[in-house]
């Protein structure tokens, strides 16, 4: 009976692990319309706003560390920042710890500006989030910080930086 059993669960964890994948790709989809959309109405390029929402996660970084960090080639990461640093969205500074670096930062009041236009997705998430136990959100933060952990993995072995 144990087998049946265990047999049972292992089919059922495939299912439902096929199913999550499924809408994670959903939920990738409509986060990306909705960057489109937001992009558009701030006039910024898709991966434009891409490195400043990159910029606003993580802080300041170097040109290069934003490229790789967001998956681009230097070059292009040059044209992106001298778009978004026309635009006023963000400032390069010299890097105090080598003189001859430069660290790029997201414009607070810039940032602000651009991701009001979230807030219609943030107030639909809290309302998801409220049907939840705390305990249960700790287990999909968690879940959630692991699975986009597997995605930086996943980025780093298909461009071979694994």
């Amino acid at each position: 009976m144990d087998r049946v059993k265990e047999a049972d669960d292992a089919r059922d964890r495939r299912r439902v692990t096929a199913e999550l994948k499924r809408r994670f790709r959903e939920v990738n989809n409509q986060i990306a319309m909705l960057a489109h959309h937001v992009s558009a109405q701030v006039d910024l390029r898709d991966i434009d706003l891409d490195c400043l929402d990159l910029l606003a996660q993580h802080g300041p970084a170097s040109p290069t560390a934003l490229a790789r960090r967001a998956g681009v080639h230097p070059s292009t990461m040059t044209g992106v920042l001298d778009r978004l640093e026309k635009g006023g969205w963000v400032q390069r500074q010299r890097d105090d710890a080598d003189r001859r670096g430069v660290l790029v930062s997201a414009r607070p009041d810039a940032v602000g500006e651009v991701f009001r236009h979230y807030e219609g997705m943030n107030t639909h998430l809290d309302a998801v989030c409220a049907d939840y136990s705390p305990e249960e959100l700790h287990v999909i933060a968690s879940f959630l910080d692991r699975a986009a952990t597997a995605g930086r993995r996943a980025v780093d072995e298909f461009s071979g930086q694994a």
